[in-house]
């Protein structure tokens, strides 16, 4: 049966509740108050938001500071508008005038390549740094001898930074000249010492694997020909592209399936560690400014993994070195006295001698055991820090673990 059509007066009593002049009076003084109240919420919501943004910025820049040390040195800054503060710097050279420029800017990924040289061993340090440059390497060279001018015959020289310091260590100048906001435009880091061969060696394609593996600190592994391998995991593997653990059950370190740790796993060895940028922000703060010589350190510098060390902590096997074992700082060791020597003039011998590298090796041995006293107090010292290398058992092994004898 087909609907009868409304009389006009009819439809406006239908459509009399839509009309806002019909609404009872009550509910229309109420729309304002509730409009206010959404406004409200929504400005509260955008405050929290903001703030909680702005929190996660600054713990990404600051993981060390606390906000009320990053305010008060904000403070220190109210005489600058603060469009003109640069907090960060970098090592890059710059030229003196626009026609004179010295390396392309448009790159976006730099790395950090920095050695502390002496001048007898130019020959290796000049081998080393022409592997590096063309892959858009920026090169620190630590002078520890004092010896500068005998460098600048090298077509490269004029294109790296020369920093002098008479009888200084590798860990004494990253502390001082490689602050995280001075190379934090760099990607990875570089800190080698000078006496490696880079024969079997390609920063890009080493790069590359460690890239592909999620690896934050690295190091390439030492060839068969290599002096003083003190860690059976940083010896290379013929068949592998790259491993993060050890399997060696000789020796007074024992490595098995169940080994958790270094020298097992999650770790690299001090001669040629590689660090992202996050790893080396850890790795600086790690560094004890009066323990030059970092013995100790490597043990620790799994911590600095940004997470699993046992995942983001390796060794390239493709890409390796040669590490020679040179003792250059300090000078070499006395050389003992001729056998045909009168005992007389062997003891006089003895005693004018000074042998620096044996007091480089009793300082060394120093620094290690302060070292771990001060791991020791700070971890007895912060109550919130949790080791995240400790992990519980898991249930099937707690499980298989076998139930105490009622007492008889």
């Amino acid at each position: 049966m087909p609907m009868k059509p409304l009389k006009p007066c009819q439809l406006r009593k239908a459509l009399a509740p839509f009309d806002g002049e019909s609404l009872p009076s009550k509910m229309r003084r109420q729309l304002p108050f509730t409009g206010l109240v959404c406004l409200v919420m929504l400005f509260i919501i955008y405050r929290t938001t903001n703030y909680q943004y702005h929190q996660t910025e600054f713990e990404k820049m600051h993981p060390f500071e606390t906000e009320e040390d990053f305010m008060a040195d904000s403070k220190k800054l109210n005489g600058l508008p603060r469009g003109i503060v640069q907090p960060r710097s970098d090592l890059e050279l710059k030229p003196l005038w626009a026609s004179s420029r010295i390396k392309d800017d448009v790159a976006t990924n730099r790395h950090l390549l920095a050695i502390p040289v002496g001048i007898n061993q130019k020959t290796n340090v000049d081998a080393i740094v022409q592997k590096f440059l063309p892959e858009n390497f920026t090169v620190i060279l630590f002078h520890y001898d004092g010896n500068v001018d005998g460098w600048f015959d090298l077509d490269w020289s004029n294109n790296v930074v020369h920093i002098v310091a008479q009888n200084q260590t590798k860990w004494w100048f990253a502390k001082r000249f490689l602050h995280p906001d001075v190379v934090a435009i760099y990607d990875y880091v570089f800190l080698w010492d000078e006496d490696v061969a880079v024969d079997h060696f390609d920063p890009r394609r080493y790069l590359s694997i460690v890239k592909s593996e999620g690896l934050e600190i690295s190091q390439p592994a030492l060839g068969i020909n290599s002096t003083n391998i003190h860690h059976k995991i940083t010896m290379r593997k013929k068949t592998k592209r790259m491993h993060r653990r050890v399997y060696d059950l000789r020796g007074s370190v024992k490595c098995s399936r169940t080994s958790v740790g270094p020298p097992c796993n999650g770790f690299v060895e001090g001669m040629a560690p590689v660090f992202s940028r996050s790893a080396w922000f850890c790795a600086w703060h790690l560094i004890q400014n009066d323990l030059v010589h970092g013995w100790g350190m490597d043990m620790k510098l799994g911590y600095c993994a940004q997470g699993d060390r046992t995942k983001k902590v390796g060794i390239i096997d493709s890409e390796f070195i040669v590490h020679k074992g040179i003792q250059t700082l300090g000078g070499p060791s006395v050389k003992k006295p001729p056998p045909d020597l009168s005992s007389s003039l062997r003891k006089a011998q003895r005693r004018s001698a000074f042998d620096t590298r044996s007091e480089v090796r009793r300082q060394s041995t120093a620094e290690l055991q302060i070292f771990k006293a001060r791991w020791d107090q700070a971890v007895k010292g912060d109550k919130n820090w949790v080791d995240p290398s400790l992990r519980p058992p898991s249930k099937k092994k707690a499980q298989q673990l076998p139930r105490p004898r009622p007492a008889s």
